[in-house]
Parts: structure tokens; C-alpha cells; sequence
């Protein structure tokens, strides 16, 4: 969990350390608080451990920012990119894509279900999509159908219900750890312009 020039704060420790347990984890945490170091752990520990990790995110613009970090932290070898019209090193160990290319890569042939081999991780970064009228049906269907020995990496903002989300994910993936911070590390301050 190192490697950082600062030092963790709980949170992040409590939901690695269960992540590196085997447990699912749920990270419900503010804007700027640092969800997504949890999301590189799963990434760390699918390389370590010659596994599989899919780094999924709403957007493509989030998808190449988030390569563009995972290339600069583990090198252009180690992580690939997938957003349905960008395809950069699709086989490799850590695979960044947006959540629409991950649906259809559960569905595919067997052909495309062949990326799914020694997949340990999946990484929802923004995963209050799935209240999206429009496109929570996709996050939905990805965390269903998933198989089962897949560790599940939750990460919200804004998710408001954090423990009955949380109830769902045991229902349909099993023991899922719920990591809560309130703590807002960079301050919002209202100013109002009459």
C-alpha cells in the first residue's frame, strides 16, 4: 500500500486490507478524499499476484485519465485501454474500460468471455451510476453477472445509501466490506453572487 508520497488515511487502509483478504468492498467517500487509491490497490495486487484487474469507469474521458495514471504508476506494458472505439493492449494484466465494454464482454462468444481468464478484480469507479435511468441497467448486469470468484471494488461519492447498497452486493456477490468516511479532506465553501 506504499508508493504514495503521503500517508493513507484510514479508510483507505481498512478497505485495501480487506480487499488484499479477499473481501468486496464498498467506498463511499467525498469528492477528493482518495477512493481511487483502493481502486489502484486491486490493480497492485492483480500484477503481484499474476491476476487480472478491470479498471471500469462511466465515461471514456474518465477511462483515458485513468490509463493515463495506471501507465504512469505500473508502465505502458502492464495496463491496457478499452473504450469501445480506443482498443490499447486489451490483454494486459490491468485493463482500463469503460462499464458499457465490460457488459459486453460478459455477453460476448466465448472469444470475448477469453479476457475474463484469471480476472480476480473489477474496479466500478463512480458506481452511483447504477441509479442512472439511463445506463444503470448496465451496471447492474455487469455486477450480476460477474462470476462469482471475481472481488467486486466499489467506489462512490455520492451514494446515499451505502449500507442498503451494500446489502444488494452481498445478495448478488457475496461478503462485501462497507468503508463509510464523512471526512471531507479539500473543504467545499459556499459563496453566493446576488
Amino acid at each position: 500500500m506504499g508508493g504514495y508520497p503521503f500517508g493513507l488515511d484510514p479508510f483507505q487502509i481498512e478497505a485495501c486490507t480487506a480487499l488484499d483478504a479477499g473481501e468486496g468492498v464498498l467506498v463511499a467517500a467525498p469528492t477528493g478524499a482518495g477512493k481511487t487509491i483502493v481502486g489502484e490497490f486491486a490493480a497492485h495486487l492483480g500484477l503481484t499476484r499474476g491476476q487480472r484487474c478491470f479498471y471500469t469507469t462511466p465515461i471514456k474521458a474518465l477511462s483515458n485519465q485513468k490509463y493515463a495514471d495506471l501507465v504512469a504508476r505500473h508502465g505502458i506494458d502492464a495496463v491496457g485501454l478499452l473504450t469501445g472505439d480506443i482498443s490499447r493492449n486489451p490483454d494486459a494484466p490491468v485493463v482500463v474500460m469503460t462499464t458499457e465494454v465490460l457488459r459486453n464482454m460478459l455477453y460476448a462468444e466465448p472469444t470475448g468471455r477469453e479476457r475474463l481468464d484469471r480476472l480476480a478484480f473489477v474496479v466500478m469507479d463512480e458506481v452511483h451510476y447504477l441509479a442512472d435511468r439511463q445506463r444503470g441497467a448496465v451496471w447492474e448486469e455487469v455486477i450480476i453477472h460477474l462470476p462469482q470468484h471475481v472481488r467486486l471494488v466499489s467506489l462512490s461519492a455520492t451514494v446515499s445509501n451505502a449500507e442498503e447498497f451494500a446489502d444488494w452486493l452481498v445478495t448478488v456477490r457475496g461478503h462485501t466490506r462497507v468503508v463509510v468516511t464523512e471526512h471531507r479532506p479539500v473543504p467545499l465553501w459556499q459563496h453566493v453572487l446576488a
